[in-house]
């Protein structure tokens, strides 16, 4: 697949196969990854990877109950209430892998290039044939000094760019875009 291709037909998936994801294509995906640009090339990211399904299952749990607590925090979340509340509803949406980029307090915007990262990340996987998805519903609890303890991330990370990560259960069309806002001067 060329670059053009991969920027046309990449998806976010929310349906995902059982099957894992090799240690080794993960390795590889983050090591792709890295090779995004960064600020004063400083290289700010750190990766957290989860694939105990179980503990997905336990982080999902608590990242809805945090969001669900915190709601009104998060105007643009309120559509999402009855989803979030529902014991069925798995934020990681069941997927095998979760991969957590965190921004090291490195360079003028460790965020922006944990993000660039990401897109890397998302781009290769399809490439691979893997399905990613932005899980911004987690962010929060991604941050949180107590799930941080747990993983051995420095509090001082900032978890930026939360994907899942696996074989797409389905395939799924193309959503329509909307037209650039362009200004040229």
């Amino acid at each position: 697949m060329d670059l053009i291709q991969a920027l046309e037909t990449r998806r976010s998936i929310r349906r995902y196969a059982e099957q894992g994801v090799d240690r080794a294509l993960i390795e590889k995906l983050i090591a792709l990854a890295t090779q995004a640009p960064s600020a004063m090339n400083a290289q700010p990211w750190a990766f957290a990877v989860i694939t105990d399904r179980q503990k997905l299952q336990e982080y999902s749990t608590r990242a809805k109950e945090l969001l669900l607590a915190t709601m009104d925090q998060h105007p643009l979340f309120q559509r999402y209430r009855a989803a979030l509340s529902r014991k069925a509803f798995n934020i990681f949406y069941n997927a095998p892998v979760l991969i957590v980029i965190y921004a090291k307090p490195e360079g003028p915007v460790p965020e922006a290039d944990a993000c660039l990262a990401a897109q890397n990340l998302m781009l290769a996987a399809h490439n691979e044939g893997l399905g990613t998805c932005w899980i911004g519903f987690s962010r929060d609890f991604l941050n949180t000094s107590e799930l941080k303890d747990e993983l051995g991330i420095p509090d001082e990370y900032t978890a930026a760019a939360p994907l899942v990560l696996g074989y797409a259960a389905v395939e799924h069309p193309a959503v329509p875009r909307k037209e650039p806002e362009i200004y040229f001067f």
